[in-house]
């Protein structure tokens, strides 16, 4: 069942709504297939990245839409759908044994495209790739014995549809990711032209540690908390007020969203940004490209952070941010920096937009969709955003 408000399927309603039980009929999994192209051109916020704002398709995805039949074929159809629009943010809620790793949350390489190369630009810290001594600079020459070139080719090929905007280096870095059910081999080469064959586990298959939500040290610099990619979970909320209370009056306090892909949800943000602010402040701009699409009307909000009563800290704030911040992490660094902070380790991840959850009528599947987009409150897009020098 979707949910509608405006003409909006909003993701409160959804996972405010009682259990349901969905029809499992060949035909009931096929009609939700073809559902797909619909949702997508009525709400993804960025069609135009795309040759008259429609997301690439091709006839052998048609093809693959009226051939679905069950709910591994559904799986298999949207992902693939999705993949088409080189968004890492444009996820589905279910996957399949042998489905692509999810990027950047289960990366340990960002990989560039640069000229005819695919570059090593960052290196997730405390990883298999880091382990094996893979450093930014170095070259991906190979993906399970292939070159690049060729590889990135036949994934845009076995899609039936042209590379979009960023597609090479979309791909590379899915392909470095893996699928989530084997080892990944890859050919480097270093600086000194060097080239070694790996074969790393993905991250899927390495355990992880259990970690608090987040992390606190003390050194001269200030007091440092590290969140450990738990920005979604409402624990973190009491465990980053804990941390504060650590804090001495007028002293530095770091804010460490190094390690945060998996983003998170606005209240955690809010509330950890709130400590910091003595009055209402804004930090976000959002663009409701959805309605504007179906009215024709622009609709667009400030959101403003407030102060939080008995919390807060006046003193300096500094952000750390890295490729491995992603979506809520890239939301608290534009939010912090518009209220003084100084954020440093830029690039970020770049995820685009707000993130909508549309449930498919018949299945239940969730097709999770930018469908808001994002600015720091100077009108910047979140997505480019860069770290005062």
């Amino acid at each position: 069942m979707r949910h509608r408000f405006s003409g909006l399927v909003l993701a409160a309603a959804i996972l405010s709504i009682a259990p349901q039980v969905f029809a499992q009929t060949a035909e009931d999994y096929r009609r939700d297939a073809l559902s797909v192209d619909p949702l997508i051109a009525e709400n993804y916020a960025y069609l135009d990245r795309f040759p008259a704002e429609a997301a690439p398709s091709s006839d052998r995805l048609r093809a693959e839409a009226e051939a679905v039949h069950d709910a591994r074929s559904l799986v298999r159809y949207a992902e693939r759908r999705l993949s088409t629009l080189a968004d890492p943010h444009a996820i589905t809620n279910r996957s399949l044994g042998d489905s692509w790793a999810l990027t950047p949350s289960y990366a340990d390489l960002w990989i560039e495209h640069e000229a005819s190369s695919y570059r090593v630009t960052a290196v997730r810290p405390n990883t298999q790739a880091a382990a094996a001594g893979i450093v930014s600079g170095d070259v991906l020459l190979e993906i399970e014995d292939v070159a690049m070139s060729e590889a990135i080719d036949a994934y845009w090929h076995d899609l039936g549809v042209e590379a979009p905007p960023d597609g090479a280096g979309y791909a590379a870095r899915v392909l470095a990711a893996g699928r989530r059910d084997r080892p990944r081999r890859m050919a480097i080469r270093n600086a000194a032209g060097e080239v070694r064959t790996l074969n790393l586990p993905n991250l899927y298959a390495v355990p992880r540690n259990d970690r608090p939500p987040v992390s606190v040290s003390r050194s001269a610099e200030g007091l440092t908390i590290v969140f450990n990619d738990a920005l979604g979970d409402n624990a973190t909320l009491a465990a980053f007020d804990v941390a504060m209370s650590q804090a001495r009056p007028g002293e530095t306090v770091i804010l460490d969203l190094a390690d945060t892909p998996s983003g998170g949800n606005t209240v955690v943000a809010r509330a950890i940004m709130g400590w910091f602010v003595s009055e209402a402040r804004p930090y976000q701009i959002h663009r409701q490209i959805a309605e504007e699409r179906l009215t024709g009307i622009p609709r667009q909000w400030i959101e403003e952070l407030l102060p939080r009563d008995g919390r807060h800290h006046s003193g300096p704030v500094k952000v750390r941010v890295s490729r491995w911040t992603g979506s809520m992490g890239e939301g608290l660094a534009i939010g912090m920096d518009a209220i003084g902070a100084e954020v440093s380790g830029c690039p970020m991840a770049g995820l685009l937009g707000a993130v909508y959850d549309f449930r498919l009528e018949h299945s239940g599947l969730v097709l999770k969709l930018p469908t808001e987009r994002l600015s720091a409150v100077n009108g910047l897009p979140r997505e480019d955003f860069a770290c005062s020098p």
